[in-house]
Parts: C-alpha cells; sequence; structure tokens
C-alpha cells in the first residue's frame, strides 16, 4: 500500500567540495538503523564471499522495488474497433460505420479513443474521446485492460465500440497475464463509403451530331439581337431594351438588359443567364406538379434554334415576350450565308411624345393673394411666391402715412377719418381708423396688411396700387370701399423729394401743394411773435373767452371741419369770422384780432383754424 517511493538526497558538500554521503532515510521516507561500520569495512563486506558461519543464516537482501509508472511507461495496448452511426437527414444513407482506434495505457489505466482523419468527409473526426480514466459503471468502478478482448462490445459514454483486432504487442502482454485473446474480426467498412469508390459507368452518348465538332465550328460565334420587352401591362411596367445574344456553340441564350443613365433601376445587367430555353413541351400529366422539377431532354419537344429569331418577330422566352427590331452585321451574314435571308429593316420601336396639353388656370377664388393662389395650381406641394428681397431690405421700416376718408351714403361714416399706410418693402396695405369717444364706432384695424388690386384687374393680371397712385383727393378702392386722400404725412413729402426720378411729377407736386399752406405759417411763426409773447396772447384770449356766455366747443369744432371740404385745416378769412358770429365769438376785440392775424397766411386771406381752435 505504499504510495510514496522519493529517495533522499546524498550529494552534499564540504569546503567548497562536493562529497557522497550516506543517505539518512530510506525510499519514501523509512527509517534507516543506524550503522556502526566504516565505508571501508562496508566495502570490504561487499567483496567478500559468503562464508559458512555458525548461527542463524543471513538473508539475501531484497531486490530493488521498481514502481508501476516505471514499468509500464510508454507501453500502450491499441485496438483496431468501429462504432455505427445513424444517419436521418440523407436518403442515400441510413446508417455509417466510423473506424476508431482505442488505446489504453497501462501506466495509469487511462483510455482515449482517436478516429483517422479522412479528406473531404464532412465529419468531425480526430480524437473523439481525450484521454482519462473512463467510468465503467454507475458503482463507480473503471474499465481495466482485463476487461478489454477481441470480439467484444465495449459501451462508453451510450456509443457501442466493436473491437475487431489489435496490435502484437497488445496480444502479447494479455497472453502474458493468462488472459485467452479471441480471434480477430474483419473490419467492417462503411457501405457509402464504398459505394462513392466505384467507379462511375460513362454515359453512353446516341449516334447523332457531334457537339463536339459544333463546339469548334462556332466557338465565340454569338449572334446579337437588339429587342424590346414591353412590360406596360404589370404595375409600373415601362418598355425595357434589350440584347438578346444566341451562342452558336452550344445552342444557349442570354438576355441582358441596357440601363441608361438615370433611368431609376437597380444595374443588373443579366436579365436571363445563359441556357437553352424549351419552345414546345412534350404533353404533360397535369396532375402531377412540375413548377419545382428542373427540365430534362425527355421533358421538351423542340428547343429554340436560330431559325426562330429574326428582325421583326416576337419571342416569348421564359414568359416574357420581346419584340426584336435590329442586329448587328455577324448576324445578318450568318442569316444571308444559311437561310438565305436579305432583308434585315430595323423596326422603329422610338415612342411618340405625348401633345402636351395647354394648363387651364381656374379662376381666381378670393382666398389669399393671387399669386399665392396661383401656386395650388402649379404644383402638388405649392411653395410660397418668391418676393423681392433687395427690395425688402433697401425699404425695411419705410412707411408711407395718410389721412383717407370713407366715401360713403351712410351720414354716420361722412365724419370718419382713417389712416392708410403703405408698405414701401412689399406694396401692400393696412388701413387702420382711430377711434373717437362716443362715436358709437369702436374703432382699431380696418384692414389688415395686404395688397390691394386696382379696379379693372384680373386675377390672370392683377395690378396693384403703387406709391404713386396716392394723391391728396385721389380716390383709392379697396374691396369694394371707397377711400378719398385728404392728407399725408411729413415724411411722405420728404421721401417724395429724395427720389423724385422714381415718382411722377403730379405726385410729387400734389404734395407739396398740399404742405405749401402749413409751410407759410411756419415760416409766419418764426418770423413773428415770439413764443413767450404768444403764450402770454394765448393766456389772456381765454380769460376774456370765459368772461363771454358759454357755447357748445364740439359743435363749434365741427362746424369748421364740415367748411373745409378738402380737409386742409384752412378756411377764408370770410367764412371763419361768419362762424364765428354765429357762435358769439368777440373776434373784434384786440386780442382775438391778434390772434387771427397769428393764424392767417397768404396775405390774410386765408385762416389756419387748427391752430386757432388749438390756442
Amino acid at each position: 500500500q505504499k504510495t510514496s517511493f522519493h529517495r533522499s538526497q546524498t550529494l552534499d558538500f564540504k569546503n567548497g567540495y562536493a562529497f557522497f554521503r550516506l543517505p539518512r532515510e530510506g525510499v519514501g521516507g523509512d527509517i534507516l538503523f543506524e550503522n556502526h561500520l566504516s565505508q571501508d569495512e562496508l566495502d570490504d563486506l561487499c567483496a567478500k564471499g559468503a562464508t559458512l558461519t555458525y548461527g542463524q543464516v543471513k538473508r539475501p537482501a531484497p531486490s530493488r522495488f521498481t514502481p508501476a509508472f516505471v514499468t509500464y511507461d510508454k507501453k500502450v495496448l491499441k485496438f483496431d474497433a468501429y462504432f455505427q452511426e445513424e444517419v436521418a437527414i440523407s436518403p442515400e444513407e441510413n446508417y455509417r460505420i466510423r473506424q476508431v482506434g482505442l488505446y489504453y495505457y497501462l501506466e495509469d489505466d487511462s483510455m482515449c479513443i482517436i478516429e483517422p482523419k479522412v479528406k473531404n468527409s464532412g465529419l468531425l473526426q480526430g480524437k473523439l474521446m481525450k484521454r482519462h480514466r473512463v467510468p465503467k459503471n454507475e458503482q463507480g468502478d473503471y474499465y481495466h485492460w482485463k476487461d478489454l478482448n477481441l470480439g467484444i462490445d465495449l459501451t462508453i459514454y451510450g456509443r457501442t465500440y466493436r473491437l475487431v483486432n489489435c496490435d502484437s504487442f497488445t496480444k502479447v502482454f494479455l497472453e502474458s497475464q493468462g488472459i485467452v485473446v479471441n480471434p480477430p474480426e474483419e473490419l467492417v467498412s462503411d457501405p457509402y463509403t464504398e459505394q462513392r469508390r466505384t467507379p462511375v459507368q460513362k454515359r453512353i452518348v446516341p449516334a447523332g451530331p457531334d457537339p463536339f465538332r459544333q463546339f469548334l465550328t462556332y466557338d465565340t460565334k454569338v449572334l446579337r439581337f437588339y429587342a424590346i420587352w414591353d412590360d406596360t401591362n404589370c404595375a409600373f411596367g415601362d418598355h425595357h431594351p434589350c440584347i438578346i445574344h444566341y451562342f452558336l456553340a452550344d445552342d444557349t441564350v442570354e438576355v441582358r438588359e441596357v440601363h441608361k443613365r438615370n433611368d431609376g433601376r437597380d444595374p443588373f445587367p443579366v436579365l436571363m443567364r445563359r441556357q437553352r430555353l424549351p419552345k414546345i413541351f412534350v404533353d404533360k400529366n397535369k396532375n402531377f406538379p412540375s413548377c419545382v422539377l428542373e427540365i430534362t431532354d425527355h421533358e421538351v419537344q423542340e428547343w429554340y434554334s436560330p431559325k426562330d429569331f429574326g428582325v421583326g418577330k416576337t419571342v416569348t422566352l421564359l414568359g416574357r415576350t420581346f419584340l426584336i427590331y435590329d442586329c448587328d452585321k455577324f448576324t445578318q451574314d450568318f442569316y444571308r450565308e444559311k437561310y438565305g435571308i436579305t432583308d434585315f429593316q430595323p423596326v422603329d420601336v422610338n415612342e411618340k411624345p405625348l401633345e402636351k396639353v395647354p394648363q387651364v388656370i381656374p379662376p381666381y377664388n378670393g382666398f389669399g393673394v393671387p399669386e399665392d393662389s396661383l401656386q395650388n395650381c402649379l404644383s402638388l406641394f405649392p411653395k410660397p411666391p418668391r418676393k423681392d428681397i433687395v427690395k425688402m431690405l433697401e425699404n425695411t421700416h419705410k412707411v408711407l402715412r395718410y389721412q383717407v376718408a370713407l366715401e360713403s351714403p351712410v351720414p354716420e361714416d361722412k365724419n370718419r377719418r382713417f389712416i392708410l399706410s403703405y408698405f414701401l418693402s412689399d406694396d401692400t396695405i393696412s388701413i387702420y381708423e382711430p377711434p373717437v369717444k362716443n362715436s358709437g364706432i369702436p374703432g382699431g384695424k380696418y384692414l389688415k396688411r395686404t395688397k390691394v388690386t386696382k379696379p379693372g384687374s384680373t386675377p390672370e393680371n392683377p395690378i396693384y396700387y403703387e406709391a404713386s397712385d396716392f394723391t391728396i383727393g385721389a380716390t383709392i378702392e379697396v374691396f369694394g370701399h371707397r377711400f378719398v386722400i385728404t392728407d399725408a404725412d411729413e415724411y411722405v413729402l420728404n421721401y417724395l423729394e429724395r427720389n423724385a426720378e422714381s415718382f411722377p411729377a403730379a405726385t410729387v407736386q400734389s404734395i407739396r401743394d398740399h404742405f405749401l399752406p402749413r409751410k407759410v405759417v411756419v415760416e409766419t411763426t418764426s418770423s413773428g411773435i415770439p413764443k413767450k409773447d404768444l403764450d402770454d396772447l394765448i393766456v389772456e384770449v381765454q380769460k376774456e373767452l370765459k368772461l363771454q356766455q358759454p357755447f357748445n366747443t364740439r359743435q363749434f369744432h365741427e362746424t369748421f371741419h364740415h367748411f373745409d371740404k378738402e380737409g386742409t385745416g384752412f378756411l377764408d378769412k370770410t367764412s371763419f369770422l361768419n362762424i364765428c358770429d354765429r357762435f358769439n365769438v368777440p373776434s373784434s376785440t384786440i386780442l382775438l384780432k391778434k390772434l387771427i392775424d397769428y393764424c392767417s397766411c397768404d396775405d390774410d386771406k386765408m385762416v389756419n383754424y387748427r391752430d386757432f381752435l388749438l390756442a
């Protein structure tokens, strides 16, 4: 039961020299009894022979012990075996015989199974079971070399191996241990492998035309036809230009599609690969599904040949109909020599251009501006009309403002005043009505910013109002409402004078004539009474008027506006004095005369009643 066989150290060093010393322990750590003899005495005892002595006879020393792993080192039992493997996915074989070699290592009772590798077998071959001690049963026993013999079935991990033969060393070893070795058996071969090794019988070619002669005669000679495949009956179909190649060497046909740049199709040049195409089939059994079977010569009555092709003919190849409209020069020479055909007039297959139907623009529906509504007729996804960006950048924040009066038969609308704004950046117009207290009209935005067409313009050719159309006294018609321009902003006069070359002279002169009386008043004010004296005069006039009988100030203001038909803010002096007398205003007093003279202009013929009312 000894498991350790270590030997103790016998080499030692003293004063730098190596020398031999006796072991202190035996093999495997056994206790050595102390020896009182010297080394010389021991050597003498070893040299002397055995002599008869009195007493008990001494036994000789036991032979030297050799461990099993040393005795059986590199000694392997080799058996030839095979096992049967089921094949369930192949129609050609039901099982497979696989030949293996079983190796048993005597030094540690381990085993391994190796299958010789066969080239192109398609199987995972080589070491099927790595070297280890193989369990024999569920009780924990392992296979021993005593369990191995020829002609037995050995089950390892659910797979049964048949041991049929062994090498000479294995046979000698087993017999030396008292085991009777069974006679060897013949190693079974795989039936499918043997079938593959049998030579294939050559096909007997029936007597007839020699295909090899045809190949040598017509090799590299191809008939080229230009055809059109009409696919318009299908959804998104079109006319596909194609080239049909007929190879005379083996009577095969190839169809290639001609692609153009940006034709919107995938660039696959080959529409039909090179193959023999059947023309007429033999009557088939309709009950047998033949759509998945390959076509053989027995099922085809006639194949396509060169006589089936020609300029102007229509051929059906695998369900597709092609119209041949032209061919190359080699094809013409071939048909001329073999079939005597001389008419090779190309067929015109160019599509006639469709007549362009003129687009009819529907009438304007009144929603939005005409340019914006027109975009719905020009494209499926309308885009906003283009704007003059340069004009918008140059005239941004430039607005011409005018005071307009509504021309209406309704009496309540006569005194309504509006502010008309003309935007120079995009020629749009907006109208705003200043709110007036107790007028019954809320006021506010009257027309949002939009382009306004002139009366008489058509929706197809709209004409919009421009800055040159706004003059004092001009009538502007805005969506059925008529407005009369009565006043303008001073910015209008300054803008027109700076850009006089872009406006008619009548428009600029109209604005100048309107602002001329105001300039005269400004000049009179600047050259007349000082501002302090003018303020003192207004205070004295107000004190004097408070002493008079009170009158209706609102009615007094409305009377001045009523007599000012054009809305200029000026009345002739006679009409001005008559109105003052009607409302009992003491215009003959010295203070009021001074104030009237201050508000007078144009040689005292006109009176600015607005300045008078403000005072």
